[in-house]
């Protein structure tokens, strides 16, 4: 709560667009800690393993990503700070996640894009955002997850309806990933693509998650995640040149299937694979990745030292639990008024 408070003394990212990145991934940086840095005394995570292309410098980008958990966000945050990028991540998220208390209007504040589905999709306000952004010429993170629904093995209705939708609509039918929405992606790309450089193409696995039976079991939550054992975590990147994808909605609705079907071969291959030696693995080398002190001290030490401060005197508890009940009302009007 002491970072949320902090980031969000921070005027708009269009008034100070160098000062805004700093505060906003001092939090993030700190769930980095226990991700596999070496001033982490965590024993829950065994590694990070990374696949694929990850460019060392940061880019403007769109990442896309398979949606199975609430973890997934820290996913993002785990690729965007091996490129100095952290502060740049913005998300696109279900409309009603704006209600959350204190995040839902800091998410906003931060560059955060609240959409709704189908028919109420506001492709305007959407368009109006991104293209601000690029006007500012603000750095460019922004994570879609373009299922919008988290994958659930044992939510069987939802997996058989995105399945019959595909086949419907003549496409391919997944089987470890639903069946991608295309409306996000395409006004996101269509808004920046004189902007960006790249859209990074990445599918997660959690290593641990079959079952005796060898059936595919829920992601960890993030409690689980935070606080049990935590599984490996594999991240397959693929660097995806703006060139290469097509512009007009109708291709690019059948350009994202197959990038997802690409991501359901990849899991097909890492959970059901008949050989021992291919299972919960993605093909080809992967690179355990564990963060510097450089990268993570700093921001743990700023943030301890704000927390203690705030909770060792009563005039900071008072604070605190203020900006908790006050902050969450003032957020709830403000995304209520300017969302």
């Amino acid at each position: 709560m002491t970072a949320r408070l902090e980031t969000a003394m921070c005027p708009s990212h269009v008034a100070f667009p160098r000062l805004k990145p700093y505060a906003q991934k001092t939090f993030p940086i700190l769930v980095q800690i226990s991700l596999g840095s070496p001033c982490s005394s965590s024993p829950t995570l065994h590694a990070i393993l990374l696949y694929g292309d990850l460019p060392r410098n940061k880019e403007n980008i769109i990442y896309l990503a398979n949606h199975q958990s609430t973890v997934d966000w820290i996913i993002a945050d785990i690729l965007a700070i091996r490129q100095n990028a952290l502060g740049h991540v913005r998300y696109v998220l279900k409309d009603g996640l704006k209600w959350l208390p204190l995040y839902g209007c800091y998410f906003s504040q931060h560059g955060g894009i609240y959409v709704r589905r189908s028919a109420k999709f506001n492709e305007k306000d959407m368009r109006n955002k991104l293209q601000s952004y690029v006007s500012a010429g603000t750095p460019m993170y922004l994570v879609i997850f373009p299922e919008g629904t988290r994958y659930n093995p044992e939510l069987t209705k939802v997996i058989s309806a995105s399945q019959t939708f595909a086949a419907q609509e003549g496409f391919a039918v997944l089987k470890h990933v639903l069946t991608p929405r295309i409306k996000a992606t395409h006004v996101a790309f269509d808004s920046m693509k004189n902007y960006l450089d790249a859209i990074y193409d990445v599918t997660v696995a959690f290593e641990g998650t079959i079952d005796d039976k060898g059936q595919r079991k829920e992601a960890p939550s993030m409690a689980e995640f935070l606080c049990k054992e935590c599984p490996k975590i594999h991240i397959h990147i693929d660097r995806i040149d703006k060139k290469d994808v097509p512009e007009e909605q109708a291709f690019m609705r059948r350009w994202l299937h197959e990038r997802f079907e690409i991501k359901d071969k990849l899991l097909i291959e890492f959970y059901d694979s008949l050989d021992p030696e291919r299972r919960n693995k993605f093909p080809g080398e992967s690179v355990n990745s564990k963060l510097s002190l450089k990268k993570t001290l700093p921001s743990l030490l700023i943030l301890s030292g704000l927390t203690a401060g705030m909770l060792m005197t009563e005039a900071g508890r008072k604070l605190y639990v203020r900006t908790w009940i006050y902050g969450t009302l003032i957020g709830c009007l403000w995304v209520s008024i300017k969302p």
